[in-house]
């Protein structure tokens, strides 16, 4: 329930913007603001009102109104995008303001297409949609509906990752808003500590309103997605664990291998999504010649596809409706030995015994490609993600049911927590646990930016004192994951 404090602050807000910016409860825009969450999880919390700024002035008049001098006790507030984050209150503020960054969705290429500035309210259909007539394209995100704006503030997984690497290190430069609601431009060449912090560093710092991209040229890509008996999972091992070898590894693959239980069909398979992103033509790779020759499983779900990056947006969305089940992620990561696949399996199947009875439950996990031309390209040192001493090829290890029963959660959220720990005590008895944690896929008890290290803490820390020293975005803002707090030096 919102406090009067919050109600005061939407009615001033109302005020400054107009009130067509200022969605109250009850209203056929509010509404409708709830019913744009991915997940129903995030839907669920109820703000005092949703601003909706069409502009960055819009976006300065509500972060100085918000953190103004003259109210002791200003209201929290959350900052959303695309709405996609799965659990309550990491887009939303409960009873306080959200700030719906949705207006701001302007998809402008520079006159010499080397760039694309993009408005952090867009989504990455609405880039693709924009590029893909030209034969030009980013390294985005993999699914339509996902916002520019929190995926690359995470730093960003992409296709194209392997051979461009993270979303974060194709800006070359962020719009921001201050706590003070000054608006500055964070590149490489001003505000460089900024630049380095906005990219890993989530919401820690301001509200983006806009980033710029740089952009590449793009053909059609070729994706495949498979299924093979359970009975292969030695050989899926052995496989996955050449191709993801940074000597072998081809920079024009991305792919992802894992294994789902569909209660619905009381069936588990081995899971393949293969994608490359400069095919010859319809032919295929030969690179996935040994995921391709194993045994199959057919279904409708099988299919491959030689289209645009638009295309392939669009059927990612189609595994993972928004608000058509409830949804949860949670990750980690480890270096992908075949021993360590093999256990990835063996602590999937252990812990399908915990979700008895769970209703409508698709339990799924993914072992995500993570070779050090993704985290290296552009230079490791150029984000706060903190894998400068790395070489290795890594895994993102993805946890991802779906169920019906909101009842049910707290059974799925602590099989989740148990299959978790299993896993990351397999990778620490092998000697392959790894302690970076990919913070668009975690889970709001993960402590993210923990696992930058030490050195990259440090960096943030003294960057937020710079930028943000009333910590407003710290303390007054709603979701994201914080910055370790500091005391005499020492990390607490």
């Amino acid at each position: 329930m919102a406090g009067s404090t919050d109600l005061h602050g939407c009615q001033a807000l109302a005020a400054l913007l107009g009130a067509d910016k200022v969605f109250l409860p009850g209203s056929t825009g509010y509404n409708a603001s709830l019913l744009s969450y991915f997940s129903p999880q995030a839907a669920a919390v109820h703000p005092a009102c949703f601003v909706t700024p069409q502009t960055v002035t819009d976006v300065s008049t509500v972060v100085k109104s918000l953190t103004s001098s003259d109210d002791s006790s200003p209201c929290e507030f959350a900052v959303r995008s695309g709405g996609h984050t799965w659990f309550a209150n990491s887009n939303s503020s409960p009873g306080g303001i959200t700030i719906d960054l949705r207006g701001l969705n302007a998809v402008d290429l520079s006159a010499d297409k080397s760039s694309v500035a993009v408005g952090t309210g867009a989504t990455w259909d609405a880039v693709y949609g924009k590029l893909d007539p030209l034969g030009l394209s980013v390294a985005g995100g993999r699914v339509a509906y996902v916002g520019v704006g929190g995926l690359t503030l995470g730093g960003g997984i992409s296709y194209f990752g392997p051979r461009e690497g993270w979303t974060c290190n194709q800006a070359t430069s962020f719009e921001v808003v201050l706590a003070d609601g000054s608006v500055v431009e964070a590149n490489e060449k001003q505000n460089t500590d900024l630049w380095w912090g906005l990219r890993g560093g989530s919401n820690n710092f301001g509200i983006v309103t806009r980033i710029n991209f740089r952009t590449f040229d793009q053909g059609l890509l070729w994706s495949s997605m498979t299924f093979n008996p359970l009975s292969e999972v030695e050989n899926q091992a052995r496989i996955f664990a050449e191709l993801m070898a940074p000597e072998k590894y081809d920079i024009n693959a991305s792919f992802l291998t894992g294994w789902t239980f569909a209660s619905q069909q009381g069936l588990s398979v081995a899971t393949n999504q293969l994608i490359y992103t400069r095919p010859a033509g319809n032919e295929t790779p030969a690179f996935y010649k040994p995921v391709l020759d194993l045994p199959s499983i057919s279904s409708p779900l099988a299919t491959t596809v030689v289209g645009t990056m638009s295309t392939l947006a669009q059927n990612s969305v189609a595994l993972q409706p928004p608000q058509a089940a409830r949804y949860m992620t949670a990750t980690m990561t480890f270096v992908p030995t075949e021993a360590m696949i093999r256990a990835s399996y063996d602590a999937f199947n252990t812990s399908l015994s915990l979700l008895q009875n769970v209703t409508g439950i698709r339990w799924s996990v993914s072992l995500e490609a993570l070779p050090p031309q993704i985290y290296t390209r552009g230079g490791a040192d150029t984000n706060a993600l903190g894998l400068t001493k790395e070489n290795r090829s890594l895994v993102v290890f993805l946890i991802s049911p779906a169920w019906s029963d909101a009842t049910q959660d707290e059974r799925v959220y602590s099989a989740v927590r148990s299959l978790m720990a299993d896993v990351e005590g397999k990778a620490k008895d092998l000697g392959v646990y790894h302690p970076y944690i990919y913070l668009d896929y975690a889970a709001p008890w993960q402590e993210v930016i923990k696992g930058y290290g030490e050195e990259s803490i440090k960096k943030l820390q003294k960057l937020r004192e710079r930028v943000d020293p009333g910590d407003v975005f710290t303390r007054k803002v709603t979701g994201g994951f914080k910055i370790p707090e500091s005391q005499r030096g020492v990390l607490l």
